[in-house]
């Protein structure tokens, strides 16, 4: 028999329901421009302050504790006395940019949250079908939720389509047929985390188009179970600060985001629609609007849910006013392709190859201060040797398995090969957790790291499904955490732990309403430092672009122009501006 379940719990073994009937309803999409005002607006004018003053905040200690708590945790201080503070005690800024989990996938139910997922009702987490009537039941995990033999912790885990059938509508436990926990070290089937179909999911905020809108069943509602006992990041949101409220900044996967990350906007590829073939990457959209995002559907897309993933028509890299969405390929090595001439560049000719883009980065204005700065590739130099994929190891999952798009400024002209800038700061991270074959733990020991250090781990320590799993990403991190704080530089370093993007797994807290690029889904934020809250779990509204906001509060920068775009956005979408993450500290 197929057993019930509530939001937090296992269901055990799962019997094959056929039925696929919905009832009734009228749950149909929200209108999709309430969620949007144009990206990239003329900025007339004096720019908008970014966030030099966050309101005040409430937070609360895992304890159950409320607390109300201003900028770096006191009331009324003024902003000049906190610039000064921050110049004294953070003179290390830390990213490390892991991939591709929700906030609910790795920590629904952690002590303190404003939102945790066993307080839900049943209107909170039900998903819809794609004709915007309540889904009687989950459909399967298609091609299975472990599509690949796998042996951990002692144990052989294969988890098939046909295993895990006639879910109940609701979040559920990772579990293999037989009830069984599914471990962290295990890599799971991948899933959509997509453009235009992350924007129907959230769904106006509703957040039950997951299902619908995804490629992988049921999956996108699964969460890990036991964290409290086995995550490590876990342990460290115990005793620093976890943000609950921490948004993605684009919609969508990793290329946009690691694109938003550095430059607060998406690149563009002019005249692609020149071209014939380059034509087939734009966005075949409903109507005439260029920012419009209900995608036209392949005539056999399947109308239901419950029959398989939805289908659409043809490509969805490029938006039909040519600004790249979703993953391109950087126009240098290491890249997709190789130009036949140079071996150095990318293949021009290559549909996927982005042109080199222009605009300014955060890496360009740290370098116009004279901020040393250096964004850390684990893997970086294997690649550009050719080994990126299966360099270390071709076994699944292989390893140290670059990803190419993962290297946000290898898009930019002005750290193209042979550029004094590429070689001060795209810098080889190496591959593994020991300082001997990882460069950036090897640094931390020597003392050596830039004032302002983004570090992406190798394909492998990750995080993202389907090519890595979540316990080998949390180790690694915990590795370089833990070599931070033994280091020289730990008195002074604030570390920010983040994740690029969802993934395409559910969250069901509402992105405020934001610009035509985001924000996007929730998802885990840590800051880690001898100066921040402990045990603290802040509430601030955040997103991607709030570690920007830092590093411009910090070290006196301008705005990148995406930024200021954002907060007015959310302004007058009736919103507040984003945080700047000082809300996280205890400087006093």
């Amino acid at each position: 028999m197929t057993e019930e379940t509530n939001p937090t719990g296992t269901t055990g073994k799962k019997v094959s329901v056929t039925s696929v009937d919905t009832p009734g309803g009228t749950d149909t999409p929200t209108d999709p421009t309430r969620r949007r005002l144009l990206g990239g607006m003329a900025l007339a004018g004096a720019a908008l302050a970014t966030s030099c003053h966050s309101s005040l905040q409430r937070g609360t200690k895992p304890g159950g504790a409320v607390t109300g708590s201003g900028a770096a945790g006191k009331k009324g201080v003024s902003s000049a006395a906190l610039d000064a503070a921050l110049r004294e005690h953070i003179r290390h800024v830390v990213v490390i940019y892991a991939e591709n989990r929700s906030f609910n996938n790795l920590f629904a139910d952690f002590p303190g949250l404003e939102s945790p997922l066993a307080a839900l009702k049943p209107e909170q987490y039900r998903q819809i079908d794609r004709d915007g009537k309540l889904l009687k039941e989950l459909p399967p995990v298609w091609h299975g939720m472990v599509p690949h033999k796998q042996v951990v912790d002692h144990r052989s885990w294969h988890v098939k389509e046909h295993e895990i059938t006639g879910l109940p509508n609701a979040p559920f436990v990772l579990t293999a047929a037989n009830g069984h926990p599914l471990p962290q070290g295990v890599v799971t089937r991948d899933l959509w985390h997509v453009f235009y179909e992350n924007q129907r999911q959230i769904n106006g905020g509703k957040n039950n188009g997951f299902v619908a809108w995804g490629n992988s069943g049921a999956l996108v509602m699964g969460y890990y179970a036991n964290m409290d006992s086995s995550f490590r990041l876990w342990n460290l949101a115990r005793q620093y600060t976890l943000c609950d409220n921490f948004f993605m900044g684009a919609f969508g996967g990793s290329f946009l985001n690691h694109h938003y990350l550095v430059a607060a906007r998406p690149g563009r590829y002019p005249g692609a629609d020149k071209d014939p073939l380059k034509r087939t990457l734009i966005a075949q959209l409903e109507g005439d609007d260029p920012t419009g995002i209900l995608l036209k559907e392949a005539p056999d897309s399947p109308p239901s849910a419950m029959q398989g993933p939805p289908k659409t028509a043809g490509s969805t890299r490029l938006t039909p006013d040519l600004w790249a969405v979703n993953t391109m390929s950087p126009p240098y090595a290491p890249a997709f392709s190789t130009d036949p001439n140079n071996p150095s560049l990318a293949d021009p000719n290559n549909l996927l190859t982005l042109p080199p883009q222009a605009h300014t980065t955060i890496g360009d204005q740290l370098s116009v201060k004279g901020i040393d700065w250096a964004w850390y590739a684990g893997g970086w130099q294997l690649a550009l040797d050719g080994g990126g994929a299966g360099g270390v190891s071709k076994e699944f999952p292989q390893s140290p398995n670059f990803q190419a798009h993962h290297q946000p400024f290898n898009f930019f002209k002005a750290f193209a090969p042979g550029t004094a800038a590429r070689t001060a700061h795209l810098r080889d991270g190496g591959v593994g957790d020991i300082a001997k074959t990882n460069h950036l733990i090897a640094d931390i020991e020597e003392g050596k790291l830039p004032a302002v250090t983004f570090y992406k781990p190798q394909g492998n320590l990750n995080m993202h499904a389907g090519y890595s799993d979540v316990d080998s990403g949390d180790r690694h991190i915990a590795r370089v955490v833990d070599a931070l704080q033994k280091s020289a530089l730990w008195s002074h370093t604030m570390v920010v732990i983040t994740f690029d993007e969802n993934g395409g797994w559910w969250d069901h807290v509402a992105p405020p309403k934001g610009d035509r690029w985001g924000p996007g889904s929730r998802i885990p934020a840590l800051v880690v430092s001898p100066h921040a809250k402990r045990d603290y779990v802040d509430h601030t509204i955040y997103d991607t672009g709030s570690i920007l906001r830092f590093i411009n509060r910090r070290f006196g920068l301008d705005p990148l122009p995406g930024l200021v775009a954002r907060e007015q956005a959310m302004l007058q979408a009736g919103g507040k501006m984003p945080g700047d993450l000082t809300a996280t500290l205890d400087l006093g």
